[in-house]
């Protein structure tokens, strides 16, 4: 791989399971949980009794020479060397979303291989340890417990929190403080420990450290969190668990599986290329591939429905976020829709609990992971609600996943409330009064010339939709509609200078009209064919900076998925390469090593905020549109 990831996957699990590597070199730093906190995994292999890190850092021990990495959308495989042996170690989390036990099952592998540099024979050791702040928020926050894990075939330990409090509060920059964490290895020579010590406080810590003689082993590093989302006051397991299997059975499957789950890992890798006409295209989905799942936790409800639970990593922690689901979702509904209305369900659940009082849609359906109903915007506070905009998102990801699963089954239960949506989007949606919308970052902004597009094509949307449940004049009638309304949108917003202005009333304006890639998706024709393709080339001469095209006009700052969703509307493919170019520019070349920002500045590609955000879900929104999964015929 070429691009130089700004932090690279390792263990990527779900929004609490989530080690990376912030720096070039495996054993350059201390591995970290998405948020930035210290959570580190260590690797040593010792070659004739001489100690050498490859992963992590230890104080005293030379680092092993990295020599490459790969990464790939399932896998981040790093090599070492020096003048005795070479090294590999791969990390693998198989989120393989058309079988979602293999997916949820919260186990991710690391293999490490051996061989001989100089042709001698050595003598080798490996050496893994796992710190107890896996299962904290904070190291120290509590004590730890140590227990060896007693299992044929199997060697390895677990540590956990001494005070377990399980779903005891939510948060944005919170790790979990309850579960199980485990490191296991099924070699033959292995040997678990734990690595004990207090803090001069006297707090007991106690880390997981497994040794292995050989130069070949395969860990797993699993976590059992007993119980993953409250859901309106029910505390739920995960879709892994939901017939009370057990975190050592699943485990023991992981092993058992290890080489069919690489091999599937490998081909959609190889697809995902395939698909990709551009290299650093491909780089970039390589690397959005795991980051966009696993800021997600796969649950189910009572009834055994499917719950996709999202966090706003880095935002404000909001789970279900209905404006975070609708950039997401190209990447699901390429692989499994199902997960598009797992996504929705708890939206439609707040609405019937009756604390919400609205005509338009909510913003979320909780905090992570307590999802008992909105938090945001003061939870019902009419003034930071995002009226035009969640009602557009909800109407059009809710057609969206209908289209790609030839089935309008989900859509017709909420039936009523998508009817109510969009009468709203007809009565208020064209000229939307002053409002936030997704980029609420920007504040609130009256007249916003996309965001009336996303009006446009909720209201198209229904129609689809009614068209796929048989009702035909109902269809047409929302999708005239929708021809009308843009037929006055492309009056009102044209402006001489930049194609189409940022709001109505604001001549010489501009701004990423990203909404109306749906029109291109859908096939639907709301908008006469071209009719963004000169703004994009205008954009692109004018404003496109070597790291990206700038949101609007009124800051340097962009976001990534919106870049690629205007990109899939260029006239050209040189425009697209361009347009993905600058966003492989910015992840390349930033100072700021985080899991993936989708928004930061296009003139320096520093981090303006977000970070591991499944927003980068969109940046599959080019393969989305050329598989035609979501055209209307």
């Amino acid at each position: 791989m070429k691009l130089r990831a700004p932090s690279v996957p390792l263990v990527t699990i779900d929004p609490y399971f989530s080690i990376w590597s912030n720096s070039d070199r495996l054993n350059e730093s201390e591995t970290v949980h998405w948020t930035g906190e210290k959570q580190p995994l260590t690797g040593v292999v010792f070659v004739d009794g001489e100690p050498f890190v490859f992963m992590g850092t230890q104080e005293g021990v030379p680092a092993l020479e990295q020599t490459n990495l790969e990464i790939s959308a399932c896998t981040s495989s790093y090599s070492f060397k020096n003048e005795k042996i070479v090294l590999t170690a791969e990390f693998t989390s198989p989120l393989l979303l058309d079988d979602l036990d293999i997916a949820s099952r919260p186990a991710s592998y690391l293999k490490v291989v051996t061989d001989s540099a100089d042709g001698g024979d050595h003598e080798i050791r490996l050496q893994i340890t796992m710190d107890d702040s896996v299962c904290l928020n904070k190291k120290y926050q509590y004590p730890t417990e140590y227990k060896t894990l007693a299992v044929p075939g199997m060697t390895g330990g677990r540590v956990s929190a001494k005070n377990q409090h399980v779903l005891n509060r939510s948060g944005d920059n919170l790790r979990i403080d309850w579960g199980y964490a485990y490191l296991v290895t099924n070699a033959a020579n292995a040997e678990a420990g734990s690595v004990d010590y207090c803090h001069e406080y006297g707090i007991p810590a106690h880390d997981v450290r497994l040794t292995v003689s050989g130069g070949s082993a395969l860990f797993v590093f699993a976590y059992d969190d007993v119980r993953s989302i409250q859901y309106f006051g029910e505390n739920l397991t995960s879709y892994w668990n939901r017939s009370r299997k057990t975190i050592i059975s699943a485990i023991s499957e992981a092993f058992a599986d290890y080489e069919e789950l690489r091999a599937r890992c490998d081909r959609l890798a190889d697809e995902l290329r395939a698909k990709c006409r551009n290299e650093k295209y491909y780089e970039l989905l390589s690397l959005a591939y795991r980051q966009a799942i696993a800021a997600h936790k796969i649950a189910v409800d009572r009834d055994g429905n499917v719950l996709f639970i999202s966090k706003e990593c880095f935002s404000n922690g909001c789970a279900a976020t209905v404006d975070v689901t609708y950039p997401s979702i190209p990447l699901f509904l390429l692989y499994n829709p199902e997960l598009v209305n797992g996504m929705l369900r708890p939206i439609f659940r707040f609405v019937h609990s009756g604390e919400w009082y609205y005509d338009f849609a909510p913003h979320d359906a909780g905090q992570y992971p307590l999802v008992n109903g909105q938090v945001y915007g003061d939870r019902t506070c009419p003034q930071n609600q995002m009226p035009v905009e969640e009602c557009g998102n909800m109407l059009i990801t809710v057609t969206a996943a209908a289209l790609a699963s030839h089935d309008p089954g989900f859509a017709q239960e909420h039936w009523a409330d998508l009817q109510k949506w969009t009468d709203f989007l007809m009565k208020y949606g064209l000229d939307p009064q002053n409002q936030l919308c997704t980029d609420d970052f920007a504040g609130h902004l009256a007249h916003n010339c996309n965001l009336g597009i996303k009006a446009i094509m909720g209201v198209a949307a229904f129609g689809i939709l009614n068209n796929m449940c048989g009702i035909r004049r109902e269809g047409e009638k929302y999708l005239n509609a929708a021809r009308e309304m843009a037929v006055t949108w492309i009056l009102n917003a044209h402006d001489d200078e930049t194609g189409f202005r940022l709001a109505f009333d604001r001549p010489g304006t501009w701004s990423m009209k990203y909404n109306a890639v749906w029109d291109k998706i859908f096939r639907t024709g709301i908008f006469p064919e071209k009719t963004f393709e000169k703004e994009i080339e205008l954009h692109i001469e004018k404003h496109l900076n070597r790291y990206g095209l700038p949101l609007d006009n009124r800051d340097t700052y962009t976001k990534s998925d919106w870049l690629l969703w205007t990109a899939a509307m260029a006239g050209t493919e040189e425009q697209f390469d361009a347009l993905v170019e600058s966003l492989w520019n910015a992840y390349n070349e930033s100072e700021s090593r985080v899991p993936l920002t989708d928004w930061y500045y296009t003139d320096t590609a520093k981090q303006r905020g977000f970070q591991n955000r499944t927003v980068q879900g969109g940046l599959f929104i080019k393969l989305l549109l050329e598989s035609k999964k979501c055209k209307i015929n």
